[in-house]
């Protein structure tokens, strides 16, 4: 595929002997493409990503996928916090929730999951292992939101979500802040073993709603879960 690779990043370094095998995929958060390359692009900001996608698809490679980027920041998936080390960050062009979060247009998304399918072409990532910023980092990020068309992707086999347990799938009515039991328990234990960072046991407090809130945008279930 053609890809940009006129404007490159400073912000980045080695990863460390690490193989990659995740793909993270963010939105940009900004009012426009420029904004977000310049500061990304712009030395000492601290940030980077390997790709940014515009809304027409057209794709910038700003950090070589040899190296590591500076995009997921504090992040946890399976316990690993060594997120930027092992995955190739795709910054996608879409204000997010500051901006209205708009929709993504098809040409976008058209051009994400042409990407997904070059970057696997070189590295054996697993399509389990394409998740969104809000699933390594929930409660601190909510990007690429819940417009994200994962659905479209999943069947253009550009990745793959897992079955849910039901306690996730249906699991919530009347939950209510502070709340514990089996119910509570087997949910902890289930979004554990998907990946997400939580502990298995406790009641039911910002941390638990926030790896909800994450899960339901991935899954196309929604926002947040209705706690009382």
């Amino acid at each position: 595929m053609l890809i940009d690779r006129s404007r490159r990043s400073p912000n980045f370094d080695t990863r460390d002997g690490r193989v990659v095998d995740m793909i993270i995929l963010h939105y940009t958060g900004m009012a426009d493409a420029e904004s977000a390359i310049d500061l990304l692009c712009r030395k000492g900001s601290g940030v980077s990503s390997h790709y940014v996608v515009r809304e027409d698809g057209y794709v910038h490679e700003l950090v070589g996928e040899q190296d590591r980027a500076w995009h997921a920041g504090v992040a946890s998936w399976f316990g690993d916090t060594a997120i930027n080390a092992r995955s190739i960050g795709i910054e996608i062009v879409n204000g997010g929730h500051d901006f209205g979060l708009p929709h993504y247009p098809d040409d976008q998304i058209d051009g994400v999951i042409q990407l997904i399918h070059d970057i696997r072409s070189r590295h054996e990532i697993p399509l389990d292992l394409v998740i969104g910023h809000s699933d390594v980092a929930p409660g601190r990020k909510n990007d690429p939101g819940e417009h994200f068309p994962w659905g479209r992707l999943e069947a253009a086999g550009a990745l793959a979500r897992p079955p849910l347990p039901q306690i996730l799938l249906h699991g919530g009515d009347g939950w209510q802040w502070g709340q514990d039991g089996a119910d509570v328990l087997e949910a902890r234990k289930a979004l554990r073993k998907l990946g997400y960072g939580i502990a298995t046991e406790g009641p039911i407090d910002q941390t638990f709603a926030d790896v909800m809130r994450a899960l339901r945008a991935r899954y196309g279930l929604g926002g947040a879960i209705d706690i009382a």
